[in-house]
């Protein structure tokens, strides 16, 4: 963003942690801040009434949890919480309010990330319906990639399961044949990423649009810059 909306922001932004599954919005309650995340990765997560959940939206430094109050509405259906730990800078939501509403370049800008984000979404739904669990989860490695240090996360295969809105049985098969075709390294709770062009071949074009769409709408940040490996 320009420096100038950067300034209106920094007096109210405050540098905190971000443990495992904290939440950063909760489905229905207003939303009290904003958090532009520096390290970590956060989901936002859709449930069903009857309480099943899966994983819609991926966040990590490139983005902000509590972007509902960009579009003038300070709540979400939607819950929104760590999934890898990190840190973020915080501000809260009337701080927040009070630059969009002096500013009248930042919202616009942020409406950038707000509309790369369901860019992204939309592909979740493609991939969801059109892949097979194994080019699903190559997709999902992929994305924490972009986002982690290094080519080792920690994840349990029943958060996996949760965030791929599968079975438990299902992510462990799914690992079993990317760790066949030598893609990944699979130990309890870490996967090691061995051959990113492999994952990005098997997600089958799921992968990269939307990282591209990112690239293009608020410039070359890493998302999309080892498309190719």
């Amino acid at each position: 963003m320009s420096e100038q909306d950067l300034a209106l922001l920094e007096p109210g932004l405050h540098r905190i942690a971000l443990p495992l599954r904290m939440p950063l919005v909760t489905p229905g309650v207003p939303i009290a801040a904003v958090y532009f995340i520096e390290h970590g990765i956060a989901s936002v997560v859709a449930r069903t009434s009857g309480g099943r959940e899966a994983e819609i939206g991926f966040i990590g430094f490139e983005g902000m949890a509590g972007y509902s109050l960009v579009m003038a509405d300070n709540r979400s259906p939607q819950a929104c919480f760590v999934q890898l730990e990190g840190e973020a800078m915080r501000i809260d939501a009337s701080s927040f309010d009070a630059a969009l509403t002096t500013s009248p370049t930042l919202r616009l800008f942020l409406l950038r990330f707000v509309n790369s984000l369901q860019i992204q979404t939309g592909y979740t739904a493609l991939v969801n319906a059109r892949l097979k669990l194994a080019g699903r989860l190559a997709r999902w490695l992929l994305m924490c990639d972009d986002r982690v240090v290094g080519v080792r996360f920690s994840i349990t295969h029943e958060f996996l399961a949760t965030m791929l809105g599968v079975r438990r049985p299902g992510v462990t098969i799914a690992l079993q044949e990317l760790e066949g075709l030598a893609l990944i390294r699979s130990r309890r709770g870490e996967v090691v990423i061995l051959d990113r062009p492999g994952l990005i071949a098997l997600a089958r074009g799921g992968y990269g649009v939307p990282e591209a769409e990112y690239a293009r709408l608020l410039g070359e940040v890493g998302l999309e810059s080892e498309l190719t490996g």
